[in-house]
């Protein structure tokens, strides 16, 4: 029978990646979720798979974004399990924004805020890898699971989406304007 307590060096792999990658899975949890409790059920759960599939993770830099597709994975399970308490929440998100003071006095931060929560989930995730978690085309690729022509492409698509939306042709200000809403 095999001895079931872990090995000094996985523990120590697992505990190094941990404390180096915590506060970048936690700003990606907590812009995704709608609860603390929900932000702590993600990191716990992609935390559990990091564990489960330690020899599985890629070292170095390539590791954070292992842990992004994880936890893009485990945010679309727990999605897909969550049918009714999505859309109590989705009621509860409606009757608390109209209740719910401006946070700021500038229109076109408003406008900008607006028009990326009417986006496609896909296209808002994109933008969200970019402007929030400021990946590179080749880390969302990584993250997504799919090419960085792809990612290109997406990325493209979602900033002249956006950009239809709020009447503009100034994607770099646009982009400026989402990183500040969420940076």
């Amino acid at each position: 029978m095999q001895d079931p307590r872990p090995l000094s060096g996985a523990r120590d792999r697992f505990e190094t990646l941990y404390l180096a990658c915590y506060p970048a899975l936690y700003r990606y949890a907590l812009r995704r979720c709608d609860s603390v409790d929900d932000v702590a059920d993600v990191i716990a759960e992609t935390f559990l798979v990091a564990w489960r599939r330690l020899d599985d993770i890629p070292d170095g830099d390539a590791a954070v974004l292992w842990l992004y597709g994880t936890a893009r994975r485990v945010l679309a399970n727990q999605r897909r399990g969550t049918s009714r308490r999505a859309a109590l929440a989705a009621r509860l998100r409606d009757e608390l924004s109209v209740s719910r003071p401006t946070i700021s006095a500038d229109a076109r931060v408003d406008a900008v805020r607006t028009a990326f929560a009417s986006l496609a989930p896909a296209d808002r995730e994109v933008l969200a890898l970019a402007c929030w978690e400021e990946l590179t085309g080749p880390q969302i690729a990584a993250v997504l699971g799919c090419s960085s022509t792809a990612v290109r492409l997406r990325l493209h698509r979602a900033r002249r989406r956006l950009a239809r939306l709020l009447n503009t042709t100034d994607e770099v200000r646009m982009t400026a304007m989402l990183k500040e809403e969420n940076g």
